[in-house]
């Protein structure tokens, strides 16, 4: 099954945390029908933008089921899992609390990526406080989202500059609710 990344920019559509939840299930019980599975949910922190990541067979079909109960969308790219195997990822396994955005340079390919990340990626014992936890990669080769767990901003910039990697954007992801 393929994946998407959907990025949302929320614009007051969601208030709070229980509303957010409240729209996250009914995405989830509009999309399961039609084989569409929610796998992640990151919201920023102050709740103005989403990224949610789903896994299905259609694009179209995230879309269309999205519109439909009126959560907005900014863009929605299929994307590649690296780091971390879906697996891991649907039992919510490595809590991540920042969200780096990069916009890959043209020209560059998924097999030039996947090199230089095994090549720099030995550098995050560098900073040993801030834990890699995955990226989705576009595979139109456009951009990337890195997640880590990290005590601050400052740490997540400090891994970038080891790993020899730009920042584009840096969000503080909101902490997902106690159980």
């Amino acid at each position: 099954m393929a994946l998407y990344l959907v990025e949302s920019v929320l614009s007051g559509t969601v208030k709070d945390q229980e509303g957010l939840e409240q729209a996250i299930a009914q995405v989830e019980q509009r999309l399961a029908p039609s084989g569409i599975n929610v796998l992640e949910v990151q919201v920023s922190r102050d709740l103005s933008r989403a990224f949610l990541i789903f896994e299905g067979e259609s694009r179209q079909l995230v879309n269309d089921g999205l519109r439909e109960v009126g959560f907005p969308v900014t863009l929605i790219k299929p994307v590649r899992l690296i780091g971390q195997e879906t697996e891991a990822v649907k039992r919510k396994l490595g809590e991540v609390n920042y969200l780096v955005e990069w916009n890959l340079p043209e020209g560059i390919t998924m097999d030039q990526y996947l090199e230089r990340k095994k090549n720099n990626s030995v550098h995050y014992a560098e900073v040993p406080e801030v834990s890699f936890s995955r990226t989705y990669v576009c595979e139109d080769m456009t951009k990337c989202l890195c997640f880590y767990d990290a005590p601050d901003e400052a740490a997540v910039k400090r891994a970038r500059k080891a790993v020899k990697a730009p920042i584009d954007s840096i969000t503080e992801i909101l902490p997902k609710p106690k159980q």
